[in-house]
């Protein structure tokens, strides 16, 4: 048996907030029925942040609803604050993705509030969780511009540290580490996820990288030596954050699944089927610049994934 690694796909959300056409919410299912399909596991489907900030998730209740009733994957979505988590409880969302900053400034622009309120309100989605009796609504506690800033620079990595200490105090299931402006480096990966695998001990600790200087992949190759089994990526590389200036597309779902089942390991994802859904997606979004090689290049002849390998 080989050992497993697991990828959540954030196209239907982080991939798609900085898109400028409306993706219709049929679409929006299509592309999360075929993920299913393909094996992806689990897929952060839509974002409850105000349609007015956001447009593209003004279809997050239809969105929500209509993912739901696919089965067959986890499904998951991104909470700002205890207001988005509650219309995720109301939907019985699978998991619950909280995310803040490591960077005041751009917590500050992101969700309107210093680090340390954005702490206490995931405070009070725990609460409302247990006092809702939804134990099996997971919580994951997202730690954004944790390898640096482009408003602030450099993050301190005891801050890092601190936050995921005070995310754990409070109940989370599961710590995201996010790489969102793209300024990590592999050494700098492996070290900082190496203190947060140690810290976390049961709990899962997840890696969010963007490839805005084209080491996304090397620091999946850093947190997998640190200890780390869970990826987010988008297909396509599509995506990025609206509130800090310069981040551009996440890792690559194909790329990142084909280099997790070349190091080993079995992440049950048919990367064929992923192709050939970005081919359908690149149709849905002329206009956007897709990245990735695995699609540009094909697999080799001698592919053979993990789980028919072993």
């Amino acid at each position: 048996m080989r050992d497993k690694a697991y990828l959540r796909e954030v196209g239907l959300r982080d991939g798609l907030q900085m898109v400028k056409r409306i993706l219709p919410a049929d679409l929006k299912v299509e592309w999360c029925r075929e993920e299913a399909a393909a094996g992806v596991g689990e897929i952060e489907v839509t974002s409850f942040v105000p349609a007015k900030i956001v447009p593209q998730f003004a279809d997050a209740l239809d969105v929500a609803e209509r993912t739901g009733r696919i089965g067959g994957f986890r499904q998951s979505a991104l909470v700002p604050n205890l207001k988005g988590a509650e219309r995720g409880f109301d939907l019985g969302i699978h998991k619950l993705n909280y995310v803040l900053s490591a960077s005041e400034t751009h917590n500050l622009a992101n969700v309107r509030r210093s680090t340390g309120e954005s702490i206490a309100d995931f405070h009070r989605i725990v609460d409302a969780r247990a006092a809702r009796g939804l134990g099996d609504v997971v919580l994951c506690g997202g730690v954004a511009t944790a390898f640096g800033c482009t408003m602030e620079g450099a993050v301190d990595e005891g801050r890092v540290v601190e936050i995921v200490d005070r995310l754990l105090e409070a109940g989370a299931d599961e710590i995201v580490v996010a790489d969102t402006v793209g300024y990590g480096n592999p050494a700098q990966v492996r070290r900082l996820l190496g203190r947060v695998v140690e810290r976390c001990g049961d709990v899962p600790v997840a890696a969010h990288f963007h490839d805005t200087r084209g080491l996304g992949l090397a620091n999946v190759t850093a947190a997998v030596e640190a200890g780390v089994r869970r990826f987010d990526a988008s297909l396509g590389g599509l995506g990025g954050c609206p509130f800090a200036p310069g981040a551009t597309g996440n890792i690559d779902s194909e790329d990142c699944a084909f280099l997790l089942e070349s190091m080993g390991f079995d992440t049950g994802i048919d990367i064929d089927a992923l192709i050939a859904l970005r081919r359908k997606v690149e149709t849905w979004l002329p206009d956007e610049k897709f990245h990735g090689m695995v699609a540009q290049a094909g697999l080799p002849k001698h592919y053979r994934p993990a789980a028919l390998a072993a």
